[in-house]
Order: structure tokens, then C-alpha cells, then sequence
């Protein structure tokens, strides 16, 4: 078994390590448990489990597989309707093979599991420093409702006798790694982690921040498993008020990139400031709910992340006169057929933004459908959303109409540079 201290990298790790490898351990062992449990009747999986043994020691593997089976109860034999009803945690993983790679449901980050529990939210939640568990929540959640959160703050559950968090952070989900920052004093996210994934024909990423110490060996472009443990949770940041022991959590972030071009648009609108991140700077992140993700898959056995795309709220629709940019490329499946600009060639794009500047749908319009030559158009807002959610600014009234607010078109310069 792999020992947590060959994991980590040294000068990162804390020195007490013996609570955190066996946690470690138990994690891995109940998920092996789990597989062989799961795996026990299904001649295909079986196969490949035992194909990871030497042949001698197949037998005994064998009978302790059979013993696992009887013993406890078999997952093997559930309906679909009883496996969605189970905990994310407890939904087998999904069989692959060498012609096709089955997208897999995003899990967890930690083994913190409370977000399921009605009424256990505190403990799953940090808060703000004097604020209650919503403020560690996304969306429109501090300074009253006018600042942004992009994602969850999740809440240690382990320590060792020096109080440091100690809780193993694991991939959300199969996928490559994209980004590392081991210098916490770059960033206001501190030691983090980027891993990008593909599920249901959307490219996504998932974050992970404010680290004590990163997977020794850990490199840019290496493949990794969905619960594989790439880091140790921790409150490492570079605000000047920083992050206090007693608050330790990991933030964790599933978001879209805006622009490939950052690097550039940023040198052009910020010249002379400092972008040490390139591409993975935070104001070229945009992210989506990811307790919405988690609940939805929790109550649904067929959680699709593009149909949930699609399902966003709109906060605004607007036109854009541009036709060649990065994101109708990298999120090709967010874009809907149009027979008109099909035929007669495109001339712009009509594009739903969300509250947080997702454009969740892209619409091709040909020259004969766009009225006046402006470089963007508002074409509608949901009045609705925008008093709900109203924290991003990027639509703002006027009288009796509705115009786009500095912020908003700076999000559409970046998102068509």
C-alpha cells in the first residue's frame, strides 16, 4: 500500500503524518472493498481486477473476493433505481474499456459527505469570519449579496494534534492536470491545483485552493482518477488577512475557461501588471454551482453535464459582432443549429449569459437577422435573476431600460478577444 509520506513533497508536507496516511489508507481500502464488492458477479470487471495480481496469488484473491461478496451486501445485484438512491460515494464506478471511456459523475473532493445531509450544512460549509455557513457557499453570498464566491469552502473533518488540517483532497473526477501553483504567495487561492476534464462533450475543470501540500511527482499533463489523493487540505493564501487554522478548508471550483488569448487580452487591458498564472489567472475562470452539481447527481441516475448547462437561468441575452472566437470552438456543444446563418453565412452570435457571465447557449445569426451595427447588443434581461443574483454587475437599469454595465462588456471583450 502507498504510504501518504511518499505521496507529498518535501519542505510541504506537515511533519505530523501518521493520522493523515492512515486515512489515507482507510479511504483506499474502502474503496477497493467497495470495487470488489461491486465487482464480485460481473465477469468483465472481474477479469480486469484480477488481472492486477500476480498469477499465483490469483486463487486466494479469488476466495477473498467471494467472502467479500457474501459477506456483505452485494451492489452487484441493485436495480438502477436503487443505485441512484445511494450516496454519490457509493455509486459504482463506471466499467471501461479499450474502444469506449465512459464519462463518469463528478465525486466530492474530501470525504466530507454533509452537503446530503438536510440540516447538516454547517458542518460541511466554512462561513466567513462572523458569518453564518451560506457565505461559504457559491454565488452572490457576501458582502450582502453584492460580492461573488465561485465556489464551495469546504470544511476540514480531520486534524492532527497540532489542530493542522490533515484531510487528503481527491480528484473530482477522471481528467488530466492542467495547472500548479506551489508558490502560495502568488495567489490569493494559495497551493492549487487545476485538473481539466471531458464529460458529455464539455470541457471542464475543477479547482482546488489554498493547499498545504501538493502530491509529490504531481506534473502538468499527468493523467488522474477520479478519488486519487492530489493533495492535503490546508489555508494557505497571499490576502493580507489570511486564512486562521480554525477555518482550514479547500476551495473547490468546477469552471470554463474564458479565452485561450488571456495572456494577451490581460497585457492589453492591464499593462504593466503582473500575470503569473498566464491562461489559469482566476478573472479567465468562470464557474458553475458545484452543490448543484453534486445534489443533482445525488438524486438522479442520469445526471448529464451538458443537459445541465442548458439549464441554466438566463440573466441577459445579447449579440455579438464576431464570429471566430475560442469559446464557440472549446464549447462547440453549447451552440444551436440555425438554417439561416447556415445558408447565408454568419455574422455574428446571440448569446444567454447566466448571473456569473456563462454564455450557456450561442445562437449563429446571419447579417439579414441582426438590426444595427453596434459591437454588442443587449437584446433582453430577466429582471428576475438580476435582483436575485446581482452580484457579477454585468447589466445595470437605467430609467426604464436596461444597458450593459462596464463589467459586462469587459466580460464580452474577453470572451470574444
Amino acid at each position: 500500500m502507498v504510504r501518504v509520506s511518499e505521496l507529498f513533497r518535501p519542505g510541504n508536507f506537515n511533519a505530523n503524518t501518521q493520522s493523515t496516511r492512515r486515512n489515507a489508507e482507510k479511504v483506499k481500502l474502502r474503496e477497493t472493498l467497495r470495487s470488489l464488492r461491486l465487482c464480485v458477479k460481473n465477469k468483465d470487471q472481474r477479469g480486469e481486477i484480477f488481472s492486477l495480481f500476480p498469477k499465483n496469488m490469483r486463487a486466494a484473491v479469488f476466495v477473498f473476493v467471494v467472502f467479500i461478496g457474501l459477506t456483505l451486501t452485494s451492489g452487484c445485484g441493485n436495480s438502477p433505481d436503487e443505485l441512484t438512491s445511494k450516496k454519490s460515494s457509493e455509486i459504482p464506478v463506471a466499467k471501461t474499456n479499450s474502444a469506449r471511456v465512459v464519462d463518469q459523475p463528478f465525486h466530492l473532493p474530501t470525504a466530507n459527505r454533509a452537503i446530503f445531509e438536510p440540516g447538516k450544512e454547517a458542518d460541511f460549509y466554512v462561513p466567513t469570519v462572523g458569518k453564518t455557513w451560506p457565505s461559504g457557499c457559491f454565488g452572490c453570498v457576501r458582502s450582502g449579496g453584492w460580492q461573488m464566491h465561485e465556489g464551495l469552502d469546504i470544511r476540514c473533518i480531520q486534524r492532527d494534534k497540532h489542530n493542522e488540517p490533515t484531510d487528503p483532497v481527491m480528484a473530482s473526477a477522471d481528467g488530466t492536470v492542467a495547472y500548479i501553483n506551489a508558490k502560495p504567495s502568488l495567489s490569493n487561492y494559495g497551493n492549487y491545483i487545476i485538473l481539466r476534464h471531458r464529460l458529455d462533450g464539455i470541457e471542464i475543470y475543477s479547482l482546488y485552493a489554498h493547499l498545504s501540500a501538493i502530491a509529490n511527482g504531481l506534473k502538468i499533463g499527468q493523467a488522474v482518477k477520479a478519488g486519487e489523493v492530489i493533495a492535503i487540505m490546508g489555508h494557505t493564501a497571499n490576502t493580507r488577512e489570511g486564512i486562521s487554522k480554525e477555518r482550514a478548508h479547500v476551495h473547490f471550483e468546477l469552471d470554463l475557461i474564458l479565452n485561450d488569448k488571456f495572456p494577451a487580452w490581460f497585457r492589453k487591458n492591464f499593462p504593466g501588471e503582473r500575470n503569473d498564472h498566464g491562461m489559469w489567472n482566476g478573472q479567465n475562470m468562470v464557474g458553475i454551482d458545484p452543490r448543484w452539481v453534486f445534489l443533482a447527481e445525488q438524486h438522479s441516475g442520469n445526471f448529464n453535464l451538458l443537459k445541465f448547462m442548458r439549464s441554466q437561468t438566463e440573466l441577459c441575452r445579447v449579440l455579438v459582432r464576431k464570429t471566430d472566437f475560442p469559446w464557440v470552438k472549446r464549447y462547440a456543444a453549447l451552440v444551436q443549429p440555425n438554417p439561416v446563418a447556415q445558408k447565408e453565412g454568419i455574422a455574428g452570435y446571440e448569446i444567454a449569459l447566466n448571473f456569473n457571465g456563462v454564455a450557456f447557449e450561442l445562437i449563429p445569426r446571419a447579417a439579414s437577422e441582426i438590426k444595427g451595427k453596434s459591437k454588442y447588443q443587449l437584446l433582453s434581461v430577466n429582471a428576475d435573476e438580476y435582483h436575485k443574483n446581482p452580484c457579477r454587475r454585468l447589466v445595470t437599469p437605467k430609467g426604464n431600460r436596461w444597458e450593459l454595465a462596464p463589467r459586462g462588456i469587459r466580460l464580452l471583450d474577453l470572451l470574444t478577444y
